[in-house]
């Protein structure tokens, strides 16, 4: 075989096998082999990965020493993340390799939602007000300036953990402590930094398109349904390979351009918009496919296979992107009503429209709602349907079947520390 291509954590088995699957194919198509750095003994992933190399990941220093010695004794062809927290230190990699990937501007420019705000700002494109700092006092003073209501975040976290609404003044502060808090998880250049900004009304979407040599193709629309505020917990999601704006020439410029502005070059995107009055803006652009398995909700209603658009465009070639289905698909995940300690999960094998549907924890994990907690999630369940009204009713009547054995359990001490949720990373042991 000639050439190796690198991939830099599996994922949760889940959330991230049919992506792996369908590399796996077209690197044995290609006569490429793969080789996986990954943070874990690996389980489901031999099937698929040639040679796996164990090494802390998550360790900046760690990873790029570990992948400099795949490239002295392989040529890498391409490079492959999808893992938000590797992201940055991948992108980089790519660079040094001088193989496809995002671009140090364009990896930089996703990873800091602060430098986003920055870049989109200086290429006119409509932006709510913002700020950044650790220190509660000049973020009080900078939300009174922006005007509420305001939204709070870190600077460079994901799933919207530690993203908080404040209405008025008198829920500031505490916003603001739950996103300084969460953002000091963070131990990498954009840690303990939390983001101030005017809160874009409308209903949120989210967009998965590929960029090849800088030229954004959009594959597919989803959109979101997220948990009351003042959070921002994400429930579900809706891909409709109809959806109509797809068609909205709008909304597609401003997604080209923002691209543009960042100085994005060659990968997948997950683009995350709202809806305005005033017409679309951009929230953030990850350097990364979706998460909540929205890929794989891309590929049931339109038949395009994020698993092969990654590996066209790490390996330098122009993605096919036409649609081959057309389809509704959704994902609705399964919260529980307070914290609680799970005993056991049951989900539905046969439902109406059902596709597939998972318990997501193993008995014996605690699951805390915001601010305690993120990512309460015990199961998913995925639905298809013909229109979009079907679909929706579909999911809230599968997830009705899901059965929940739970041990209620209070609040988590005062001081006690923010961990990263599971769910989050690769931790399928």
């Amino acid at each position: 075989m000639n050439g190796v291509l690198l991939v830099i954590g599996s994922g949760l088995r889940y959330y991230r096998e049919y992506l792996v699957t369908s590399i796996h194919r077209r690197a044995r198509e290609a006569g490429l082999r793969l080789v996986l750095l990954n943070n874990l003994k690996p389980t489901w992933q031999s099937e698929y990965f040639d040679e796996i190399v164990l090494a802390d990941v998550f360790d900046p220093a760690v990873m790029i020493a570990e992948a400099r010695k795949v490239a002295e004794q392989k040529q890498i062809v391409g490079l492959m993340c999808w893992d938000e927290p590797l992201v940055l230190t991948a992108g980089e990699l790519a660079a040094e390799f001088g193989v496809p990937g995002l671009g140090l501007a364009g990896v930089h420019g996703c990873r800091d939602k602060h430098r986003t705000r920055d870049l989109l700002t200086a290429a006119g494109l409509p932006q709510p007000g913002y700020a950044m700092t650790s220190d509660p006092a000049v973020a009080r003073e900078a939300a009174v300036g922006i005007g509420f209501p305001v939204v709070v975040k870190p600077r460079a976290l994901g799933a919207s953990i530690g993203v908080v609404l404040a209405r008025d003044e008198s829920e500031f502060d505490a916003a603001f402590a739950v996103a300084l808090a969460a953002s000091e998880v963070d131990q990498g250049v954009y840690g303990a930094q939390a983001i101030v900004e005017g809160y874009a009304d409308g209903p949120e979407i989210s967009v998965d398109g590929a960029v090849h040599k800088g030229e954004y193709l959009p594959m597919f629309l989803a959109r979101k349904e997220s948990g009351e505020h003042p959070y921002f917990e994400e429930i579900g999601h809706v891909v409709d390979a109809a959806d109509p704006l797809l068609a909205d020439q709008s909304l597609v410029c401003t997604l080209a351009r923002a691209h543009r502005a960042l100085g994005i070059e060659d990968g997948i995107t997950h683009s995350e918009m709202r809806l305005t009055a005033d017409g679309p803006v951009v929230i953030e652009i990850n350097g990364r496919v979706g998460g909540d398995l929205i890929p794989l909700l891309g590929k049931i209603a339109t038949g395009i296979d994020s698993g092969d658009v990654l590996f066209d465009v790490a390996t330098g070639q122009r993605p096919d992107i036409a649609p081959s289905k057309r389809s509704v698909a959704g994902i609705r995940f399964g919260l529980p009503a307070a914290d609680c300690v799970v005993r056991s999960v049951t989900v539905p094998s046969v439902a109406e429209g059902l596709v597939t549907a998972s318990p997501m924890v193993d008995p014996g994990t605690t699951l805390r709602l915001p601010p305690g907690g993120y990512l309460a999630r015990h199961s998913f369940v995925v639905c298809e349907a013909d229109d979009v009204p079907t679909c929706r009713r579909r999911l809230l009547d599968t997830s009705a079947m899901v059965e929940v054995d739970a041990q209620p359990i209070g609040p988590p001490e005062a001081d006690a520390a923010f961990e990263m949720p599971a769910g989050l990373l690769d931790t399928d042991a």
